[in-house]
């Protein structure tokens, strides 16, 4: 085997990209550690994969991400020296959100910084990340008390570029509501089909079978949908000048709920407390919506978690990770809205999923969000965040009528696998 994949964090998006990589690139082999108390994996992998990996004269690429500090696997492992080292940044430490400043390890930057000067190509998995951790480097060694290092994100930069994190996005076809299904139909007569979206025939298949069994208390959904991103005026012209589609006394059925979904890691740094206050004012406003919470949980869970669960158990969907993919993604396409809420974010794959999954994202004005996301799905302030999911609350036919104008297939590996697959061709350092 001539590809050494290394991963000390196999969960999650780093667990996604190493089994994407295995399953894709040819002649890999793979040494993992579980995805459980990460910090101890920043602190030690290194010791553990120097006995773990065996000594092998055909490997040529070690690719590994930023958890592990690769400085440390290279000085106790000479014979990995000589490899073509790739190290993959799904997030960085350098501006990692900690709720008192006192709190911040030095450690694990350092190592990340550490990493960077013995591998031979960095790769970043968005522009926000590689941009704010080298911008971050002389500002985070100045933590030090004498004797600080100079320019080292000179001696880095030359090394770094942009990849990426490839999502093999499923053919969710089957899991579409009717109403998604004729969205999908009109995107797929538009633009064409992708490598990575169902072929026509069966969107139209599935269509029609939704339409057979489609829910009995959903208004019909206008042949005309609205596409650009929605606006606060859209809204305020429905409260003002409501269609005769919309009027109670003309419209007996009433549509289902809004649903909501929070795909995320049940983590401080995902900022659960915002999400749930918010949710908690439309509850106060009698708005009717409905919740689904998803994503995993590790060793400590915040508080705010069991406490929202209490309060809105009545409003509650779904709640608690799925390890089934297949009913992850069944729950994104029964859902509306997507909603993120991070302090801490440097790509996304769960909101690029739901999207895939029909689902309009709301996201902050920050981050990697606008890298990504054209302005108008994201908020720059919480209030912001309440008047839209209000807004649709209230006429949740908007969302479900609406072409989300983002171009997932940028994501996909079938746009991406060729870059990857370049760069873990067996190569020594200088000829990458």
């Amino acid at each position: 085997m001539s590809v050494l994949l290394v991963e000390a964090f196999y969960g999650g998006s780093h667990k996604q990209l190493i089994d994407l990589l295995q399953e894709s690139v040819d002649d890999c082999v793979t040494y993992t550690l579980p995805a459980k108390k990460w910090h101890w994996r920043a602190r030690t992998a290194a010791l553990y994969f120097m006995q773990a990996v065996p000594t092998s004269p055909s490997y040529r690429v070690l690719f590994t991400s930023s958890v592990l500090n690769l400085a440390e696997l290279v000085a106790l492992r000479p014979d990995l020296a000589s490899l073509k080292k790739i190290l993959y940044f799904h997030e960085n430490q350098l501006i990692y959100p900690v709720r008192k400043s006192q709190e911040r390890d030095f450690q694990y930057g350092y190592n990340q910084i550490l990493s960077c000067l013995v591998a031979d190509v960095v790769l970043f998995n968005s522009a926000f990340n590689m941009d704010s951790f080298l911008s971050s480097i002389s500002t985070f060694m100045k933590t030090m008390p004498d004797h600080r290092p100079k320019g080292l994100d000179q001696l880095i930069r030359p090394k770094c570029r942009v990849l990426y994190f490839p999502i093999r996005f499923a053919d969710v076809t089957r899991f579409l509501p009717e109403h998604k299904l004729r969205l999908r139909q009109t995107q797929s007569l538009h633009t064409g089909s992708s490598q990575d979206s169902p072929d026509l025939s069966e969107i139209t298949k599935a269509s029609s079978t939704a339409s057979i069994h489609g829910s009995q208390n959903e208004p019909p959904v206008k042949k005309s949908s609205k596409e650009g991103p929605l606006q606060e005026n859209d809204m305020e012209e429905m409260e003002h000048h409501p269609t005769s589609s919309q009027r109670v006394d003309q419209e007996p059925r009433m549509p289902r709920p809004l649903h909501i979904v929070w795909p995320h890691r049940w983590e401080h740094d995902k900022d659960p407390q915002l999400f749930f206050q918010t949710l908690l004012k439309l509850r106060e406003r009698e708005l009717n919506f409905e919740v689904s919470v998803l994503g995993e949980t590790f060793t400590d869970v915040p508080d705010i978690f069991a406490e929202a669960k209490e309060q809105l158990v009545s409003h509650i969907r779904h709640w608690g990770f799925m390890p089934s993919k297949e009913d992850y993604l069944r729950a994104l396409c029964q859902a509306d809205v997507v909603v993120s809420t991070a302090k801490h974010e440097f790509f996304g794959v769960a909101m690029l999923e739901a999207v895939h999954c029909g689902c309009y994202p709301l996201c902050p004005k920050a981050l990697v969000y606008p890298e990504i996301f054209p302005g108008s799905y994201l908020y720059s302030t919480p209030d912001q965040l309440c008047k839209k999911l209000q807004g649709f609350c209230k006429h949740p036919h908007l969302v479900r009528q609406h072409v989300v104008q983002v171009n997932t297939s940028t994501f996909a590996w079938h746009s991406l696998g060729e870059e990857y697959r370049s760069l873990l061709t067996a190569g020594s350092p200088s000829s990458s």
